[in-house]
């Protein structure tokens, strides 16, 4: 089983739209195919960058593009409920126990509060979701009335995951706009994720460094 045969599966495209339109109705930012395809496209880059298996970067991409249609059921313990479906997904398509078992992890352990870096395939869906911030996830259209999750990623212009030369350091770069949100702000909503980064980057064995606007923060 392969992550184009999965992007092209209609019952996961269908989960995956359903699940981010119980977000919109909830008034969460965009959780659908651009969401799970940076997050796919970033967790490959993680891992082929390190010089894992192109077993693992096949396998850390079908998580990320599942990571999230736990969502469908609810939002809270969407990760848990995520991996239970993705288990589901994939026996029936006959995809190897191994395989099933490290993606199933992975999902199970994205969010924070309840997620830990288990394996290499985990710590890089982590970082991979939790770095995805910009401006075009935000649905809102009405700048008067954004709450702090719209103000932080609308002010985040440009983002940039970034491993160094010498496989030491992971940064994510991040060009904020303050006049739509300030480094206060980012922080009160995604200090627990760029500890989760931290963490799953020393998995990994890398350094996170979380640089805004020039600025080294953490």
């Amino acid at each position: 089983m392969t992550f184009e045969e999965i992007k092209k599966n209609q019952s996961i495209k269908t989960y995956i739209t359903r699940a981010d339109e119980s977000l919109k109705a909830l008034g969460f930012t965009e959780h659908s195919f651009a969401h799970v395809g940076m997050v796919a496209e970033n967790a490959k880059y993680i891992l082929q960058t390190l010089g894992y298996s192109q077993k693992d970067v096949e396998l850390v991409q079908i998580a990320a593009y599942l990571h999230d249609i736990g969502n469908l059921v609810n939002r809270i313990d969407h990760s848990q409920s995520g991996a239970v479906m993705a288990f589901r997904i994939l026996d029936n398509l006959n995809m190897e126990a191994e395989d099933i078992a490290t993606i199933v992890t992975a999902i199970g352990n994205h969010d924070e509060g309840t997620g830990v870096a288990v394996n290499p395939v985990a710590a890089a869906l982590i970082i991979a979701d939790k770095s995805d911030v910009r401006r075009s996830r935000v649905r809102n259209t009405d700048k008067s009335t954004f709450d702090i999750h719209d103000r932080v990623n609308y002010s985040v212009k440009k983002s940039i995951l970034k491993i160094n030369d010498e496989h030491t350091l992971i940064k994510l770069k991040l060009s904020v706009d303050t006049k739509y949100g300030s480094i206060m702000d980012y922080f009160e909503i995604f200090i627990n994720r760029m500890i989760m980064c931290r963490k799953a980057a020393e998995c990994l064995g890398l350094q996170f460094k979380l640089i805004i606007n020039e600025q080294q923060v953490i």
